[in-house]
């Protein structure tokens, strides 16, 4: 089959997949609604009573829901490339624990939901900062320094948590774990994080074969006529600010940037300019698809999202590891 009509037709297949999700979202919950009702709805054909459940309540969710997945696997995708680890996920750089800092300590004050969301994007922000600071050395940072000041960053954000966590008045503290382990039931409209999306998938794709000749090694790829510092500082960058919006909205969800790039690879193959895209609609359909499971499978009460996905993704993990040792074998 030639490439390109293969790579329409994966694209075609998880396009599909995203919207098969997202109409799951709409239609399954407390209220069960059909299809068809949910095709009336957003059409604006029909005035049910349930018009305004899937409206205001899930559409939004399902929405952001979606963003979420697709920012944290194209980080996934690109940090991947940038530290030529098939380990790298979108928190191993520390920026989910700064994040968390941020929120928790808003939430121990009492503040408002603008707030938490304020201070968890400054924390997250100031752990990349301190990441990149201190991973600077004088011959500028390598992918394994980077990668280990990463590891120490968030260490010491999780002591940090650990110590709020031991502090935080017992009213708050069930809302703060769940922050930490994922939540999307506290939204609110997905334009602003579904545009951040499509301009940090926009920005990307140009460089898809830049990044190609990237994950081959720095030398090939200077060799090549790439300009690698630049590059590797922007895809540090748009990775990170990418993790933090999503860790703000909905907390630390994991293993979507870990297992979705590694399930694309296998599909896909390895050229960016195909594993980008469909890392953004594979990683938005299972973040959908986990959040209506963690809001459906004891309704009414609501499971937070990050432990569906860390239920999802530690045996598709071990069996992809498991198969690769085999290859290797």
């Amino acid at each position: 089959m030639p490439t390109r009509r293969r790579a329409l037709l994966i694209l075609a297949a998880l396009t599909a997949l995203s919207l098969a999700s997202i109409a799951a979202a709409l239609a399954v919950g407390s209220l069960s609604i059909p299809i068809a009702e949910v095709i009336d709805i957003l059409a604006g054909t029909a005035d049910a009573p349930a018009s305004e459940v899937v409206r205001q309540l899930r559409l939004p969710r399902a929405l952001t829901g979606f963003a979420c997945g697709g920012l944290l696997a194209l980080a996934g995708a690109l940090l991947q490339v940038l530290l030529r680890n098939p380990l790298a996920d979108p928190y191993v750089l520390g920026i989910s624990g700064g994040a968390g800092i941020g929120a928790l300590l808003a939430m121990i004050l009492g503040f408002g939901v603008a707030a938490i969301n304020g201070l968890a994007f400054g924390g997250a922000l100031a752990a990349m900062v301190l990441v990149f600071g201190l991973a600077h050395g004088e011959g500028g940072w390598s992918q394994s320094r980077l990668l280990l000041t990463g590891v120490i960053v968030a260490s010491g954000c999780g002591a940090v948590i650990a110590l709020m966590l031991a502090i935080a008045p017992e009213d708050r503290l069930r809302g703060m774990l769940f922050w930490l382990m994922g939540d999307l039931s506290q939204i609110g409209e997905p334009q602003l994080i579904l545009g951040l999306l499509a301009v940090v998938l926009l920005l990307s794709m140009p460089f898809a074969r830049e990044l190609n000749l990237l994950a081959r090694g720095n030398d090939i790829a200077q060799a090549l006529g790439v300009a690698v510092r630049p590059l590797r500082r922007g895809i540090y960058f748009v990775a990170s600010l990418a993790t933090a919006v999503v860790v703000t909205h909905a907390g630390a969800i994991g293993f979507i940037g870990l297992i979705v790039p590694h399930l694309v690879r296998l599909a896909a193959g390895n050229d960016q300019r195909l594993l980008l895209p469909a890392a953004v609609l594979a990683g938005g359909s299972l973040l959908v698809i986990a959040d209506t499971l963690a809001r459906t499978m004891l309704a009414p009460q609501q499971l937070p999202v990050g432990v569906l996905t860390a239920l999802i993704g530690v045996p598709v993990f071990l069996l992809l590891l498991a198969r690769t040792t085999a290859y290797n074998d």
